[in-house]
């Protein structure tokens, strides 16, 4: 098989110039789409190993720009064990090359899939399966009726990504329109503007997910699959943590303990950072900033042990860091303008320990003062 022979190739950057000519004197014109396609099946490896169903992603069929688009395996596994504890049938009105169902038929979950790309309809099949249910069709005119309705709008363009709402394809005010009587599930950008969802009438939840230290995406689920009461909610997928806007946020403003704690950007993004600290038993530095304090660090979390406190001051920041023999400089910042790039640059460092320093402003913005924390990294 074609494919086959290609995927021997070692395809790396110092033998990729070989391996294609080798591949063109083999396989003629076929030569690109090969490669093409055995290059594509490496970066979804990782990405995609793990969904549960259909053929193995190995031997999936990929364009570039599907695979950027696609899900990553533990975010949509996440996403189909809560439409499976939904106990509903879902329709993917955008299934592309069949990512969210393949996660949807691992948890158990009938699915019907969609697509007007004739093109990744046919990938979709042949990744899923002829088993898949599978039908070309506008996600704007629905061809089913009671399912639960999953959407993955378009999000980028010639490569580039689209940020606003409107830019979304299809269109999410379109999407809410369409479905108004239906449960919609959407997976948008993270960085989606949620007081613009409540503009559009969207009434129910945003999960936030974040996996390996990456916020992934935020997904807009209706009241219908939601627990009742709940508007926020952010998943860290790798530690299996969820924290929700119902939950406790009596969250103090005190001076630094021993630790400070950057909650994980879906805590962060979701707006959840005082329930987070409450549940940990953390407090603000600031009620205005993200950053946490406490004298014992959350299991598994990274933190920062305070060695030093100042007055932000480069000349003083240079000579605190000098006396402690650092070499290697981490620069987290909140609330002040620091490059840290050219903050580490500037402070020629010669030592031999690594440290980190976090920058942020403590008070209010009238009267706040930026603030230095020189810190040993737990890990």
């Amino acid at each position: 098989m074609a494919l086959a022979a290609v995927a021997e190739l070692e395809l790396t950057d110092a033998s990729k110039v070989a391996d294609i000519a080798a591949a063109r004197a083999r396989f003629g014109d076929r030569a690109a789409v090969l490669v093409e396609t055995t290059l594509l099946r490496r970066r979804a490896a990782e990405k995609l190993s793990g969904l549960g169903a259909g053929i193995p992603v190995s031997n999936w069929l990929f364009t570039d720009e599907a695979l950027q688009q696609a899900t990553a395996a533990p975010v949509a596994v996440h996403r189909a064990k809560r439409l499976a504890e939904a106990g509903v049938v879902v329709h993917d009105v955008t299934c592309s090359i069949g990512t969210e169902l393949a996660a949807l038929r691992g948890a158990g979950v009938r699915a019907v899939g969609s697509d007007l790309d004739a093109v990744r309809l046919a990938m979709a099949r042949h990744n899923l399966g002829e088993g898949a249910e599978l039908c070309r069709a506008d996600a704007l005119a629905p061809v089913t009726r009671h399912a639960a309705v999953f959407v993955d709008p378009a999000r980028r363009l010639g490569g580039r990504r689209r940020f606003r709402l409107e830019d979304y394809r299809p269109a999410l005010g379109a999407l809410i329109n369409t479905y108004r009587d239906r449960d919609l599930v959407v997976k948008c950008s993270p960085g989606i503007d949620f007081d613009e969802l409540h503009r559009l009438g969207f009434d129910g939840e945003i999960e936030v997910t974040s996996y390996r230290g990456s916020v992934r995406e935020a997904c807009l689920w209706p009241a219908g699959l939601a627990r009742r009461g709940v508007r926020r909610r952010a998943s860290v997928l790798d530690r299996g943590e969820q924290i929700t806007d119902a939950d406790p946020d009596d969250c103090p403003v005190r001076p630094p303990g021993r630790w400070i704690v950057d909650p994980d950007g879906a805590v962060v993004r979701a707006g959840l950072v005082r329930h987070y600290g409450a549940r940990h038993g953390l407090w603000q530095l600031d009620p205005d900033i993200a950053y946490l304090s406490g004298d014992e660090l959350p299991p598994a979390v990274r933190g920062f042990e305070v060695l030093e406190q100042l007055a932000f001051d480069e000349r003083r920041l240079r000579q605190a860091l000098s006396s402690l023999d650092c070499g290697a400089l981490e620069v987290l910042v909140r609330g002040v303008r620091v490059d840290p790039d050219a903050l580490r640059r500037r402070m020629r460092l010669r030592g031999a320990r690594p440290l980190s320093v976090v920058i942020t402003r403590i008070g209010s913005r009238s009267h706040g003062r930026a603030t230095v924390f020189v810190c040993r990294p737990s890990r």
